[in-house]
Formats: C-alpha cells, sequence, structure tokens
C-alpha cells in the first residue's frame, strides 16, 4: 500500500490529494509530510511489523499516520476515541503497540493508564496538537526534524496493514488483522464496485477509523483523486460541501443518511454531482431506502459486510426492483444460507450467511481459538441470519444474538422496526428483547421521534400492536429517547439498550 502515494507524487504531483478544513495538499505535499513522519517514526526506533495505535479524531494526521505505517511496514492501530482507561489498556496491551498517538483531549485518559504500558516506551506517546502537553513528544517537532525522502522498505501483500477492533456490540473487541493485500483489493474491487474513475471525487464524514470508512478511503488513493474528510459529520456542511467540490462518491451510515433526508437544505440541486450514496454499518430500512431513491434516483448503493471479510452489495440498478435486499456477493466471493448444524438451506429458508472471498482477514489478534470458530474449512461465519430469493438475492433478517425468542417463536427485530419506522413521526428505532419469565423474552422498542413530544409512548405503542402482521411481533413497551448509545462507527449499541432496560425494570 506505502507504494501508491508515492507513485501518484511521481505521475501527478500537483493534483488535490487529501482536503480537511482549510488544508488542501497535492500528492506531491502531502507524500512529503508522510514521508517526514515515516523517517521520525523509524528514527524513534519503530521497526517493521510493530502496532502503532491512534486514539484521534477525524484530522489529517491520522491519514498522514495510516499511510506512513504503510510505507515502513509498522501496523496501524485505529482505536474508537470512545475508550475509557481499561478499556484502552486492553487493547493497547492485546495488541502489542509499542507507540500511541493521540491530541489534547484525551490526554486525562491516556494518563491514568500510561504508567501501566510496559510496551511504550515514554517518547512514543505522540500528541499531535499541543506542543506544550508535558510528558508527550510533539508530533510535528519530530517531524521537522526527518527527512522528506522516501523511506527504503520492502513491504509484501501478507504483510499486516493494520488492525481493526471489532465494536464489541455483542462482546468483547477482537482484533481484525488484515493484510496490505487485503487493501490493496479494497482499493481496486471497491473502485470498480462504485464505478470510481480517475476524476471522482470522495468524500467521508463519519469516523475515519472504522472499517467502513476504508470502503472509499482505499480506492481513493488507488485511483489517486481527491479524498476530503470532515472532522465529524454535519448535515449543512456536508450539503454544502458536495455543492462546493462536486463530490461524486460518498458512504454513511444510516443515521447520517437520514438526518440528510430530514434536512431542510435537501435538495436535488445541491446534491446532483453524486454519482454513489452508499449505506453501510447497519441495516437501512426499505422505508428510508425507498424515500432516497425517489429523491436522489439512481445513486443508492447498500454495502453489507464484515470487517472479517465477507460482503455483499446492492447496486444502484437493483436498488429499486430489490429495496428489501442487500443485494449479491462481489465476483470472486461465495455465500451460503446453513442451518444449525452447517448444512446448506434452500431458497427462502431463514439460516446463518455463511461466505468466503479474498478479503477474509488473517485471524483474529492472538486468538487462534476464535478464529477457528469464526472460519471453518474457509468459510466465515458471520452470526447474521437471512435468506436468499430465487435470484440469489440477500435479504437481512437479523443478526442471531438479537433474535427474540418469545412463548417458544423465533422473532426478529429487524421485522418490527420496518413496521416501525413508518410511522409518521418516528426518526429512528431499534428492538430488543428483554427476560420474562412467562415468555420467555419480551421485545421492547426504543424511539427517536422526528420532533420532541410528537406522540406519547402508550399511543405510539398502540399504534405498533395495530400494525404488526403477528401477535407474537406486539411490543410489551415503547421507550422515547432524546438520542440513542452508539458506537464510533454510528452503529446503534442495542446490548446497551437491553442492559439499562433490565437494569431499571428489576
Amino acid at each position: 500500500m506505502g507504494n501508491l502515494l508515492a507513485r501518484h507524487a511521481v505521475y501527478k504531483p500537483n493534483k488535490l490529494a487529501v482536503v480537511f478544513e482549510d488544508k488542501r495538499l497535492t500528492f506531491d505535499e502531502f507524500n512529503k509530510s508522510v514521508n517526514r513522519l515515516a523517517n521520525a517514526l523509524l528514527d524513534m526506533g519503530v521497526k517493521k511489523g510493530d502496532k502503532i495505535s491512534t486514539l484521534l479524531p477525524n484530522c489529517l494526521e491520522i491519514l498522514e499516520i495510516y499511510w506512513a505505517a504503510a510505507k515502513i511496514g509498522a501496523v496501524s492501530v485505529p482505536l474508537s476515541t470512545l475508550l475509557l482507561g481499561k478499556g484502552l489498556k486492553s487493547l493497547l496491551d492485546d495488541s502489542d503497540s509499542v507507540a500511541l498517538f493521540t491530541n489534547h483531549s484525551f490526554v486525562t485518559t491516556v494518563d491514568e493508564i500510561r504508567l501501566e504500558l510496559k510496551k511504550i516506551k515514554s517518547e512514543r506517546f505522540i500528541i499531535t496538537d499541543s506542543s506544550d502537553t508535558i510528558g508527550y513528544t510533539d508530533y510535528h517537532v519530530i517531524k521537522a526534524k526527518a527527512s522528506n525522502r522516501n523511506p527504503n522498505i520492502i513491504n509484501s501483500g501478507n504483510d499486516p496493514y493494520n488492525i481493526i477492533y471489532s465494536s464489541g456490540t455483542t462482546g468483547e473487541p477482537k482484533g481484525i488483522v488484515l493484510t496490505h493485500y487485503i487493501r490493496c483489493l479494497y482499493g481496486s474491487f471497491f473502485s470498480s464496485t462504485f464505478r470510481m474513475t480517475p476524476e471522482s471525487v470522495i468524500m467521508h464524514t463519519g469516523a475515519i477509523i472504522f472499517n467502513g470508512a476504508f470502503v472509499t478511503f482505499m480506492p481513493s488513493m488507488y485511483l489517486g483523486v481527491p479524498f476530503i474528510l470532515h472532522k465529524q459529520f454535519s448535515v449543512d456542511e456536508f450539503i454544502a460541501s458536495v455543492e462546493k467540490e462536486k463530490v461524486t462518491h460518498v458512504i454513511m451510515v444510516p443515521a447520517q443518511l437520514i438526518a440528510i433526508m430530514n434536512s431542510p437544505k435537501f435538495s436535488f440541486k445541491a446534491l446532483e454531482s453524486i454519482e454513489m450514496i452508499c449505506s453501510v454499518g447497519a441495516p437501512l430500512h426499505k422505508e428510508y431506502k425507498d424515500e432516497l431513491n425517489k429523491r436522489l434516483p439512481g445513486r443508492f448503493y447498500e454495502l453489507y459486510g464484515l470487517t472479517e471479510g465477507f460482503l455483499t452489495i446492492l447496486d444502484k440498478y437493483d436498488a429499486d426492483r430489490k429495496s428489501g435486499s442487500v443485494g449479491i456477493p462481489m465476483p470472486l466471493y461465495d455465500m451460503r444460507i446453513c442451518d444449525d448444524n452447517g448444512k446448506d438451506l434452500p431458497v427462502g429458508e431463514v439460516g446463518e450467511i455463511v461466505g468466503r472471498g479474498p478479503t477474509l482477514m488473517t485471524e483474529y489478534y492472538k486468538r487462534p481459538d476464535l478464529t477457528e470458530k469464526a472460519i471453518k474449512d474457509g468459510w466465515l461465519f458471520t452470526g447474521d441470519m437471512g435468506y436468499v430469493d430465487k435470484e440469489g438475492f440477500l435479504f437481512l433478517v437479523d443478526r442471531k444474538k438479537d433474535m427474540i425468542i418469545t412463548g417458544g417463536v423465533n422473532v426478529y427485530p429487524k421485522d418490527i422496526e420496518e413496521v416501525i419506522v413508518q410511522h409518521p413521526d418516528v426518526m429512528e428505532v431499534a428492538v430488543f428483547g428483554v427476560q420474562n419469565e412467562k415468555w420467555g423474552e419480551i421485545p421492547i422498542a426504543a424511539i427517536t421521534l422526528k420532533k420532541p413530544d410528537s406522540i406519547s409512548s402508550d399511543a405510539l405503542k398502540q399504534w405498533i400492536n395495530e400494525h404488526v402482521g403477528a401477535k407474537f411481533q406486539r411490543v410489551h413497551d415503547v421507550l422515547i429517547m432524546k438520542e440513542f448509545p452508539r458506537n464510533v462507527a454510528g452503529k446503534i449499541l442495542k446490548r446497551v439498550l437491553r442492559d439499562d432496560y433490565s437494569a431499571s425494570h428489576k
């Protein structure tokens, strides 16, 4: 991966490479800046194969860290900015990190644990935005002292490029190891799938540390096109940037798409340059897919996938006729639907989604036991439930662990959610199950509203239970919330909702 930036610096030195806030760097400028960081790391004793972690929000520096690591064969480990002391220490230790990049916002968090981190030398706590912070090495000072020449490190496709920790939405985070080869395939496969060209302009407004960001980040460098990164998501800034920069490709989580569609500034004219708007990270309910296809026709894609390496794509030309689906596997990927014994199920029957393909992870870092459970005979068992229609299109039902068993009947939260989002007052919904002595489990619906106090929980519960398709899908309670607990990728944390509800209703 490290060769790509150097290549573009030679063949298109003056082309715009990255944009962050008021900074606009050409490929030549960006390459030289990355080289300085790469050489500074080598001067500090960081070697090929060493793990370097980031605890940073979206910033220009994190882009430089990713590419500097690629050039010297170090392994970048982006960590969630939502981590607290013990959780942060656990992942830094688990990943064997020898350096940590952070900024002033997280100094207090890091200081709580830094003396316990035996593998990170004191000079390798590096701060990106504050030169007078005691005990931290200044990012820009070490860069200024280093050479801007390309470091002469040879990397192979099998070398690890980064370790992405799973979100932990269904358990303890696991370190997913992805190689240079896999990330190169992200560049070539996704640029082809999403019809990107050397004239494309790519923008990202979500967290750059979650794996979905690499779906457009890698193609931007593969093709050598501008990559515009926002500090954080803002509906107004998103719409303004698309219009100003003539953005062609964006990838977003459902919450961002819903916010854009509900914005008074949403207009076809402002967003007409977009050629791809891809939903990723969690299912976008059919109600919203249909609305987006109506208001921005011929642009919507959906990606269902796991960081571990299997995915399907709903292409923009199938988005209307298969709006309930998450598409089909890309070329060179295979998919099966299996029962609990691993046997294939026929068309239309719900089972576990099992897949394989060339971007399959190397392993869960240092966890051969978990790797063996997830990958059997080269097939990744996803833990997600779904079925295929007679044309082979995948329809996602739910996560296996989110399924609710009430009175002995399997209830899939997504089926109930698809009904609830049709209510005109509902913005977002998450349905989850809690323990119940009589029924085993019962469904609970958590809701956010488009306008505060537009409907009561009792009235909404009555409406839901009148509109669901079966008695066992009726919800036992409705929680109206100001906002959902989310991970850094924007996924709603049903586990937190479930635990909080259970604790408050003992």
